[in-house]
């Protein structure tokens, strides 16, 4: 029997090193293109991508120093051609290598277990047939379809409860019936749900949902079941922008808006971008969606780079609510007395209410009145948020606890402790002035507990809870027939943080808060509690004014040369010491001024506005530009000059195109 030829793999790997490395394939190990491999790599086990196999090693090196796979993890391959093509404009673009940006895209799973893809619930959120269209949807649906191979995206811009989602699915039934294949986005897990299991209702079989609380192995299957073809309408959030679908056809981005579609980890990609980039290459249609689109996606539509439709109108007999801004200043709780009358009337007419803080926690700053002593966390350079249940404060950036102090630990003055509002205690107040009512709280510490979210959200929607109160899980998207009443607890919470996008997020989280109320019936009414209520923000989100919050933003931004009328890349350095950490800004500093063209500049080094975080002092840079291609290529020139004499005890992150810059 003659010898088996030698099969060399080159295999990428999860690390930050932008090269490849090679393997021999084990005999009977059938290691191909788009499995995962096992191997020794340096002293550790490692699980690889096979991006590559050859009958011959790689020139310059000697055959016999080549170790051998283990094993092979897959039985059938999980990526392709495609796939490694897009993993490696993702490398050039976003600063990180191919072995990265393939694990981001990747399911973390080895081996497929039989789990239903959709949980079968009864819902109301949205029908499982289609329903008749309004002049607008189809005017709109008849303008996608006609335009779908146009190459310009289009942008679905309604206010909420217009029916933007009819018109998505409506879409996807065209591109399945014409043999393609659908991705339809959303910015949370809850919505992921709510949209998978209309669509599994619809679509059947041919369905499939992504997303990070199912378990490896579910994910995997899903993965192998889209990849053979066997699922082509594909629904989830911002990972599943990367699903094998076959035949592309359409992208939906439902929420355009929402910062959650901007990966906070290497590679830090937008889902957008990626999706933009998905479309071009294979042809496909891209439709973006929201009633508050993000500043840049509005001045794209302003510039006709984006195809603008628009639905005006509310559907299921409902209409916009009455929106009040109602002033805290004399208020000596959580809830005014305007907003306890009218969740007892709206609790009278049998309706639900929704109360919303984008804060949970207990209350979130311990202050001496007497020597100004704040309690912040030792790690990190932000004050700690007191959590009534656990009896601790909490650090909600890296999990330090503590037992607060009775006295003030400066001067042993008693006029101190924990001060402002959070869910849990909106929760107490509320218990106490309503204990007739039945209350559920839904925050990231409830959403912990397994199934905890979908099943708060599902008896809210049967009716068997009153009053619903929360942060920003139960601000957008939602779809709940019995709800009159919503009110925003303290509407300020993120209206002047350090980030010139804080006014935009502001804005546009009241907006789609306020949607939430009035989408079935007529007498939808909102309240929005702020200190600040002839802030120009807070008076066009209770005036609905999109038009005007837009003009007025856009032209701050262009006076101050911030995004969209410019692009950015963040540099932050971060190390346990604080001198290395501002010596590697300052080099990188220096490495940038000599390459930035001339109409670009940095901001900085200084440090981030959270200084402190897990015990790492962070510094940042900016470097702002007109254009992207000349920005980027000055980027990447100083971070290869910065790799040749970089500090191991300084950890750089690039972020292109940040949407946060705290």
């Amino acid at each position: 029997m003659p010898e088996q030829t030698p099969r060399y793999l080159s295999l990428l790997f999860d690390i930050p090193l932008k090269q490849s490395f090679a393997y021999l394939d084990g005999k009977d190990c059938g290691g191909e293109v788009g499995k995962r491999a096992v191997v020794d790599f340096g002293r550790r086990q490692l699980t690889g991508f096979i991006v590559s196999a050859s009958g011959e090693p790689p020139a310059g090196i000697d055959a016999g120093k080549i170790k051998t796979v283990r094993r092979i993890v897959d039985k059938e391959p999980i990526f392709g051609d495609e796939d490694i093509a897009l993993a490696e404009w993702m490398a050039s673009y976003y600063f990180c290598s191919t072995g990265e940006a393939l694990a981001a895209m990747l399911p973390s799973g080895r081996r497929a277990s039989i789990t239903p893809s959709f949980v079968a619930d009864d819902i109301d959120a949205m029908a499982v047939s289609a329903l008749e269209l309004s002049a607008g949807q189809r005017a709109a649906l008849d303008a996608l379809i006609t335009g779908a191979e146009d190459g310009v995206p289009f942008y679905l811009y309604g206010i909420t409860g217009s029916g933007k989602t009819e018109v998505f699915l409506r879409a996807a039934e065209f591109m399945l019936d014409a043999g393609k294949s659908v991705i339809y986005l959303v910015p949370e897990i809850a919505l992921s749900r709510q949209t998978s299991e209309a669509i599994g209702k619809r679509f059947g079989e041919s369905a499939a949902t992504l997303h990070s609380k199912m378990t490896s192995s579910q994910r995997f299957a899903e993965w192998l079941r889209i990849r053979r073809g066997e699922a082509r309408i594909v629904v989830g959030p911002r990972s599943a922008v990367f699903a094998p679908v076959k035949r592309l056809g359409l992208i939906i981005i439902d929420e355009e808006h929402d910062g959650s579609y901007k990966s906070g980890s290497t590679p830090r990609y937008h889902g957008r971008q990626v999706a933009m980039r998905r479309c071009a290459v294979s042809g496909a249609a891209l439709v973006m969606g929201s009633a508050t689109p993000s500043a840049e996606a509005w001045k794209l539509m302003a510039d006709g780079k984006i195809r603008r439709l628009e639905l005006s109108e509310r559907l299921s007999g409902g209409s916009l609510p009455e929106i009040k801004a109602v002033s805290l200043a004399h208020s000596t709780g959580c809830l005014s007395w305007e907003l306890k009358q009218e969740i007892r009337a709206t609790a009278n007419m049998g309706r639900q209410t929704i109360l919303f803080l984008n804060r949970r926690g207990f209350a979130y700053f311990y202050h001496c009145d007497n020597c100004g002593f704040e309690l912040t966390c030792k790690r990190c350079s932000v004050s700690l948020t007191w959590h009534k249940n656990k009896g601790r404060a909490v650090c909600h950036y890296c999990g330090y606890e503590v037992v607060p102090p009775r006295a003030c630990p400066s001067c042993g003055s008693l006029e101190a402790g924990f001060t402002g509002v959070g869910t849990e205690m909106i929760e107490e107040e509320a218990r106490r002035a309503f204990p007739e009512l039945r209350i559920r709280r839904v925050d990231a510490d409830t959403a912990a507990k397994k199934d905890g979210l979908a099943e708060s959200l599902a008896l809210f929607r049967a009716g068997a809870i009153d009053l619903l109160l929360g942060t920003q899980m139960v601000a957008k998207g939602l779809n709940f027939p019995g709800v009159r009443l919503v009110g925003v607890v303290l509407a300020d919470t993120g209206l002047h943080l350090p980030d010139f996008r804080a006014a935009e997020r502001t804005f546009s989280l009241l907006v789609q808060v306020a949607g939430r109320a009035g989408r079935y019936f007529p007498d939808g009414k909102v309240l929005v509690q702020t200190l600040r209520p002839r802030d120009p923000v807070i008076v066009r989100a209770c005036a609905l004014d999109v038009e005007g919050f837009f003009e007025a933003e856009l032209a701050q931004r262009l006076e101050l040369g911030f995004p969209p009328y410019s692009r950015i890349i963040r540099f932050t350095l971060r190390s346990r010491d604080a001198g290395k950490a501002s010596a590697a800004a300052h080099r990188l500093f220096e490495l940038c001024s000599r390459l930035l063209p001339k109409d670009a500049g940095i901001l900085g080094p200084a440090e981030c506005p959270i200084a402190l975080i897990a015990g790492n002092y962070r510094m940042q840079l900016l470097l702002r530009g007109i254009d992207m291609a000349n920005l980027h290529a000055a980027a990447g020139g100083a971070l290869n000059a910065y790799e040749r004499g970089k500090d191991s005890a300084v950890y750089l992150e690039v972020d292109v195109d940040p949407v946060s810059m705290l």
